[in-house]
């Protein structure tokens, strides 16, 4: 499978995206090309288009399908299995999140209701109860929000997220309106 040079121009920043994010090249530049490709493909595609080892290949295809990126299909006639991706960026924006909490927030804020509720916590110092005590409420309230986002529909949180700062007249009020546009810090929590 040849790619054109707009489809190499894309994977190839995917990939180099991936490493930004926290993922193998290899296994952003498989997840783009099949989002690019917008077909199924099964691996020794995937090995052509990226020159890519078939060992790698399979090793960022199990990621990918346990990040829930992608699935196996079959085609009739073809006993391989095949790749896929969705093609609606916000059902992938929305698996990407929901799979990074899971994996990376959640587990802190664990972490962190089980220091603050030790019998040994008193026995910090007030300074420290009072960080950690803040930490996690913040956590919580931030993961409340995400799954709350998470629910919207796409036309929904497009919406939200077009309204970007001007949601502050929304939340703040007439009284703290005056703030932003003196130049003054914002609280931090609104």
């Amino acid at each position: 499978m040849e790619l054109s040079d707009i489809g190499k121009r894309f994977v190839l920043h995917w990939g180099e995206m991936g490493t930004a994010w926290g993922v193998n090249r290899t296994v952003a530049q498989i997840h783009a090309l099949l989002f690019f490709h917008g077909k199924p493909l099964n691996a020794e595609d995937i090995c052509d288009a990226l020159g890519a080892a078939r060992s790698h290949v399979s090793t960022s295809v199990k990621e990918l399908l346990n990040w829930k990126l992608i699935r196996v299909v079959h085609l009739m006639g073809d006993r391989r299995d095949h790749f896929e991706t969705s093609s609606d960026v916000w059902e992938l924006f929305r698996t990407i999140v929901r799979e990074r909490k899971e994996r990376e927030f959640d587990p802190t804020v664990r972490v962190l209701r089980e220091i603050t509720g030790s019998p040994a916590f008193p026995g910090e110092p007030q300074d420290t109860q009072d960080r950690l005590q803040e930490t996690l409420r913040f956590m919580e309230a931030l993961g409340a929000w995400s799954d709350e986002m998470l629910r919207l529909t796409p036309a929904t949180l497009e919406k939200v997220l077009r309204m970007g700062a001007s949601i502050q007249k929304f939340v703040r009020g007439p009284a703290d309106a005056g703030t932003a546009s003196a130049g003054l810090p914002t609280p931090p929590y609104v």
